[in-house]
């Protein structure tokens, strides 16, 4: 995948890694067209390339410690997409074998639609899909997300394990990102609206 690199883009990782938000949509608005691309080459499908898109963006924001120490962004980037790709084709693999049922739903809303929903609206969005987490669930998020804990510290504060902690924000972004989609949010919104300050 051929990326072309942000001028400052060390400096823009290090600010990443210690949690600034705005750093991340700068991040993401120079490669989400990128990642958009190379999922759908590889997967073939417009839907779960945009699945992946969530996916690999999420993944980065949560581990974004590691970003300080990354030799090259790029193909950091490349590693993770191509991975994220091979186990949502490796899942439906696994769910035709079973013959389990797979559908996926299209989106009707087209990318000027997205556009012009603005922030406040999709910040709604997310503090009622916030509102729908159990409320270990909400916590770790809190903790995590928005307050910019590690897992472990979140686990100390809670008297939970850190397995737990990660499996409660697991759960957590599944249920906004069913909540996002449920709504006919554009991916590009759902994203940008996490990690907006």
């Amino acid at each position: 995948m051929s990326v072309k690199p942000l001028d400052n883009e060390a400096e823009i990782l290090t600010e990443i890694a210690g949690g600034d938000k705005r750093a991340f949509e700068i991040l993401f608005k120079n490669y989400h067209k990128y990642v958009l691309a190379f999922s759908k080459k590889i997967t073939r499908s417009d839907d779960l390339a945009r699945e992946i898109v969530q996916d690999v963006f999420l993944k980065i924001w949560l581990g974004r410690e590691k970003l300080r120490t990354l030799e090259t962004f790029g193909a950091y980037l490349n590693t993770i997409v191509r991975h994220q790709c091979f186990n949502v084709l490796r899942r439906l693999s696994q769910e035709i074998k079973s013959n389990e049922v797979f559908r996926l739903k299209a989106s009707n809303l087209n990318d000027s639609t997205a556009h012009e929903l603005d922030y406040r609206e999709a910040e709604n969005i997310l503090n009622k899909a916030i509102e729908t987490l159990s409320p270990q669930q909400r916590m770790v998020y809190v903790l995590c997300h928005q307050e910019g804990m590690k897992y472990e510290e979140a686990a100390i504060k809670m008297g939970i394990s850190h397995q737990t902690v990660h499996s409660y924000m697991k759960d957590a972004l599944k249920k906004i990102r069913a909540h996002f989609k449920k709504h006919a949010v554009a991916y590009t919104v759902f994203i940008l609206s996490l990690f907006r300050s």
